[in-house]
């Protein structure tokens, strides 16, 4: 899968105006002044008022906005120059403290000037997205400053066995081959007609998550996992008043986020 690269950029590239104009995203919302940063996550980063923070692998820039209204200097970084520009347009109309460049997450060092950061910040769905997990925290162990943290929030991968369509066993946890997707649409807007439909993914066990980022000296400092969601996972999943997913009632709860911070000693 040597093309695994472009094959993703160009979904994401055509994916990008779909998912500004989607219901899931609500850019309207945002304007209005919704909060994307769920609730766990600005508990775990505490008050980021006058913190540089880095957002990896920021899409167009929502939850990195979000970031700059609880007071943070925010820089986001993507590889699909259509999701830089629309960030750097929206983060123009709001009037907001985010600057947003185009690189490749394996290229973050080199294309924020070597600038280290007090928070690291990589939110839900991204790092299935790579297939060498290790580069990648070498990349944020470069990014952290001595003494800042990395905030990890992601789908848990356990909850990546599952099938879409019945919550059956479908996929091997510890599976390190490529999963190689072709599918119109997208999460934010299925159903739409699209030419660029093949994707390739990575699945990362837990265990692989926490050694990769110890392995670079990072200390473990908070590790939650979650039993809820924030999109309709599966058929059965119920929302709840405060915007997300669980198991039905009665249900065997399973992990299906996590969250960790990771400090770089000073």
């Amino acid at each position: 899968m040597a093309d695994w690269r472009e094959l993703n950029r160009a979904w994401w590239d055509e994916r990008t105006p779909l998912h500004v104009a989607s219901e899931l995203y609500d850019v309207e919302g945002f304007k209005a002044g919704r909060q994307t940063v769920e609730p766990f996550e600005q508990r775990l980063a505490g008050d980021v008022a006058g913190l540089r923070l880095a957002h990896l692998q920021c899409h167009f820039g929502l939850d990195t906005m979000g970031w700059a209204r609880l007071g943070a200097s925010v820089v986001g970084l993507d590889f699909s120059q259509p999701a830089v520009d629309a960030a750097r347009a929206l983060a123009t109309e709001l009037d907001l403290d985010a600057r947003f460049v185009c690189a490749d997450v394996y290229d973050a060092v080199e294309a924020l000037g070597g600038e280290v950061f007090d928070l690291v910040y990589t939110g839900l769905g991204a790092i299935n997205w790579l297939p060498d997990l290790a580069r990648w925290a070498d990349v944020v162990a470069a990014l952290v400053r001595p003494g800042g943290r990395l905030l990890l929030s992601e789908f848990h991968p356990f909850s990546h066995v599952f099938a879409d369509a019945d919550r059956t066993v479908a996929y091997d946890y510890f599976s390190d081959e490529p999963l190689v997707w072709d599918d119109e649409g997208s999460y934010a807007a299925d159903g739409a007609a699209t030419a660029h439909n093949e994707t390739v993914e990575h699945q990362h066990t837990m265990g692989e998550i926490l050694t990769v980022l110890l392995e670079r000296g990072l200390r473990i400092t908070a590790f939650e996992e979650h039993d809820h969601t924030l999109f309709a996972r599966w058929p059965d999943l119920v929302r709840r008043e405060d915007g997300t997913f669980r198991l039905p009632e009665g249900s065997p709860r399973l992990p299906l986020m996590f969250a960790l911070v990771a400090e770089r000693p000073g």
